[in-house]
């Protein structure tokens, strides 16, 4: 079972490359970032024309999350991050795929910082390490994936020490992460590649992709009942390179049925 999350910012402007995607590589699971499309401008039928059910939540030109699932229609669990009712950003979907809880989440930028952005989120993260404590210890399968917008540390980053006041890279962003994965979360990514250099994304600008300037701030963790099941993982980067891509590559992973 293939599980894999994509920031495909703007889902209008990548649909071609994201079709193309699939039918390349066939995912089971799909979790979908920075729609920046309204709920109505979604493109269900094509994504169900190319095998996939889908659930979405959209939002006008800013964020939106979306599960796709090969073959099968995604269980619906929730589509909003538990803690705040009057936080209506479209960052958070929850569903239930062949018998996997699939988290898919956009976790804010936060930058400037410090600033009402970094403040958000900040308490944002909170949010969610108070979620993510209560699926943890669930005997259901559970991968929470998504752009986390967090370099966990200095090996996630091309040259950290430009990367030191940023929000991604801010030392209370990543004292938050680690809180998180000490719940008993495992990061499939580097769990699998622990000292290799692996980035999921790479700026539009000064020929990032081309010098391999990126950051890896795309993850997917994993609950204690299915990283036992974890067989490999890995980054498409090469969409990365494709004409009008989005700045992430896919990141993927592959575990026992």
């Amino acid at each position: 079972m293939r599980i894999a999350t994509y920031n495909v910012n703007g889902i209008s402007a990548r649909l071609p490359n994201l079709l193309r995607w699939l039918g390349e590589t066939a995912p089971d699971v799909v979790c979908l970032q920075e729609l920046k499309a309204p709920q109505e401008k979604f493109p269900e039928a094509a994504l169900r024309d190319a095998g996939y059910g889908v659930i979405w939540h959209g939002q006008k030109s800013w964020n939106g999350v979306a599960i796709l699932a090969r073959g099968t229609e995604p269980a619906e669990i929730r589509r909003a991050l538990p803690g705040d009712p009057d936080d209506l950003h479209s960052r958070y979907i929850e569903a239930t795929v062949r018998g996997v809880v699939i988290g898919c989440l956009y976790l804010p930028n936060g930058n400037p910082a410090p600033g009402p952005k970094y403040d958000y989120k900040l308490g944002w993260l909170q949010r969610l390490i108070a979620h993510a404590a209560e699926l943890v210890s669930s005997d259901s399968p559970v991968v929470l994936a998504g752009d986390y917008n967090v370099i966990p540390t200095e090996r996630d980053v091309y040259k950290p020490e430009r990367w030191v006041d940023d929000a991604l890279f801010r030392i209370e962003v990543r004292e938050s992460f680690a809180r998180l994965t000490q719940q008993g979360w495992t990061d499939a990514i580097r769990v699998l590649h622990p000292d290799a250099q692996i980035y999921t994304f790479w700026d539009y600008f000064r020929n990032a992709y081309g010098r391999d300037a990126g950051l890896r701030i795309d993850h997917l963790l994993l609950n204690p009942a299915v990283v036992d099941r974890l067989v490999s993982a890995g980054v498409d980067r090469n969409v990365r390179g494709w004409e009008k891509a989005s700045d992430h590559a896919p990141t993927w992973v592959e575990l026992r049925v």
